[in-house]
């Protein structure tokens, strides 16, 4: 029997082991997802795999003392590998990493090395100016497991949720593709070009409003790319449509994973 002392001591160990669970969950679903949504499991293994492995032992890290979570951190990289070889290509292996070398000779090498040596510079001065209470406050964010939950949550909801959105509106892109060459075409691919980038920003938004518990806020964020980015006439109503269901999936995954993230923290989930 537990006595009346005992219960704030059992409730902080049982959170403790549920916010474990959810960072966890959260860190290598996020670890996943991002590349694939990026589709770098096809296209780059090499930072695909490096994403993986950063943000799993981000993620693992304050447990490293137990067992369950090398287990999970162990599948992360299996389903990783899996992904890769699935998505294979007959093509020679490429670790599809970007091209910037900066041991070459020329204008071009020359300003890339002067501004690397700034950049680093530069953070070499601010971590001695900062000190080590900076330090101290950065450890404590990476150990908090409530910032590892929404932070995972929210790439899974910008990335996860372009894979969301790119699925949902395939069959409005064939049709669009299959269009005649001619005006209407034209305007739709153009207005389709510029969905992807600007639904991670909207991902992002969303998810941030509602996972702070401001809907009105997130209403106003739909409002705002509404009245920038409605199609016309001109589009056609292919564009509509696509705008249509691309917001409506990006809403789904941006509601969805902020409701996930404040239930898994203890949160009301809106």
């Amino acid at each position: 029997m537990i006595g009346a002392g005992q219960v704030p001591y059992v409730a902080w160990v049982l959170g403790g082991d549920l916010l474990e669970t959810a960072r966890i969950f959260f860190g290598l679903a996020a670890a996943l997802v991002v590349p694939f949504g990026l589709d770098w499991y096809r296209s780059r293994p090499g930072p695909a795999a490096l994403t993986v492995l950063l943000w799993s032992a981000y993620t693992v890290f304050p447990y490293v003392d137990r067992v369950r979570p090398w287990f999970a951190l162990c599948a992360a990289v299996l389903a990783a590998s899996g992904a890769m070889l699935l998505q294979r290509s007959g093509d020679p292996w490429r670790p599809g990493f970007w091209d910037v070398r900066f041991w070459d000779s020329g204008p071009r090498a020359t300003s890339r090395r002067f501004g690397l040596a700034a950049v680093m510079a530069a953070l070499l001065l601010s971590a001695c100016t900062a000190g080590g209470r900076a330090t101290s406050l950065l450890l404590e964010l990476l150990r908090s497991d409530r910032a590892a939950v929404f932070i995972s949550a929210l790439l899974v909801a910008v990335f996860g949720g372009g894979t969301l959105a790119k699925t949902a509106t395939a069959p409005v892109r064939r049709e669009i593709a299959a269009l005649e060459e001619g005006p209407q075409r034209s305007a739709a691919m153009e207005f389709m070009n510029g969905g992807p980038f600007i639904g991670m920003l909207e991902r992002g938004l969303l998810f941030a409003f509602l996972a702070a518990g401001q809907p009105e806020a997130a209403a106003l964020v739909l409002a705002a790319k509404s009245l920038a980015r409605v199609p016309s006439a001109e589009h056609g109503k292919h564009a509509s449509e696509y705008f249509l269901i691309g917001t409506l999936a990006s809403v789904i995954a941006a509601l969805a994973m902020s409701m996930a993230a404040r239930s898994a923290v203890g949160m009301p989930v809106l």
